[in-house]
Formats: C-alpha cells, structure tokens, sequence
C-alpha cells in the first residue's frame, strides 16, 4: 500500500499559526477518509504544536498529497486575540524527507538513547520504555519521539525529525533564498494559496 508522509508547519509564523496547523491536520484527516485513504499523525498532533507529520496511506495518497503541497490559507478568528482585525493565516505544507533523500544523515552518525514515555499520547505511554532520543553526533541536533507505541516505529520517526531538522539547517547556512522541499512556511506566498478554508468550510482556490 502507498503512503506519503506531510509536514505541516507554522514556521515563523504567529501563534495562530500553530492553532491553524492542528485545524488543518484535522480537516486533512476528514478528507482523506470520506476518499477512502488512511491518515494518522506520527507525532501526536498537539493541539498547539509548531508542526505536525502525518501519514496518508492507500492508492491516491499520493495525488491526495500533491493537492495540498504548497501555502494553505485558513480563515478565521483568533483564539487568542478575539478583537483581532485580521482573519487570514498562513501555514505551509509539504512532503517529508523519504529515506533516499537522508543522504547527510547516516546511521552510523546518529545515538539512540531508549527511555520510557511520558505525558500525552495514548494508553501505553508510562507503561513501556518505548520512547527514544536521537542525537546527531556531528550537528549535535537531537529529535524526541515518544507518540508511537513501539520502540521501532518512535526511532524511525525519530531520524524522520532529524532529517528535517538537519535540512533545515543545511538550508540556513547556504542563504541562497531557495526553500526546502519540507519547509514551505519560511517562505509563504499570501495571496497565492493552494487550497483555502474559512473555519469548517474548504474553498479550493481557483486559478
């Protein structure tokens, strides 16, 4: 069965944003079951988070996936400034690294460090020492995963997030003004948004 894995992320983006990245991960996985297509987040989809991975699987994940690449604009008010004039956030999604693209980011490089779970995140949190800390040894970056229930699947998820991390520090330090594949949000284009949603209703943009 086919998957694809979207990163959704509020980037540098207020903090509306992150209340935008959650309410479009559940719009997405609304979506995706009324066609028929498999999605779940691999990293626990706080309500509040920064950015959130999920996993689309089932035959048209991936034309699924390429409908929503790109800036997504949700129109609303703010949560938390309700007198606030402006309705319009941005929040960027796009496909994450898939192993072959993990070309600086060797195992060899990578220390796993396996501890047990804790706070949110399903029933066998705090029951089973399956969480796991990744340190990148020449980046000194770290990524936690603790939201899957095996040890396995939180050490992919793990690298996955270092992955990420790592590129987009590699995209800093060369400051040529392109953007990652995985972190459209840098880089938003207003007014040129790919799909649109103004609370539960989505509009998709017309060319």
């Amino acid at each position: 069965m086919s998957e694809v894995i979207l990163h959704i992320t509020a980037g540098k983006g207020p903090q509306e944003c992150r209340w935008v990245v959650a309410g479009l991960a559940r719009a997405f996985a609304r979506e995706a079951k009324a066609e028929g297509l498999k999605c779940e987040s691999l990293d626990g989809a706080e309500e509040f988070s920064a950015s959130i991975l999920l996993r689309i699987a089932g035959e048209g994940s991936a034309a699924f996936a390429a409908q929503r690449i790109g800036t997504n604009q949700w129109i609303g008010n703010s949560p938390f400034r309700p007198t606030h004039k402006r309705r319009n956030w941005f929040v960027g999604v796009s496909l994450a690294p898939t192993p072959d693209e993990m070309i600086d980011l060797k195992e060899e490089d990578i220390d796993y460090q396996v501890k047990r779970a804790s706070g949110p995140g399903g029933q066998h949190v705090n029951k089973t020492d399956s969480a796991v800390r990744a340190t990148h040894r020449p980046s000194g970056l770290v990524a936690m995963a603790q939201e899957q229930r095996s040890q396995h699947a939180n050490r992919k998820l793990a690298r996955l997030k270092l992955a990420i991390m790592l590129q987009e520090r590699h995209q800093q330090a060369r400051g040529d003004g392109r953007r990652a594949q995985w972190h459209v949000q840098q880089d938003l284009q207003r007014g040129n948004a790919v799909r649109v949603y103004a609370g539960e209703r989505f509009q998709l943009r017309s060319a």
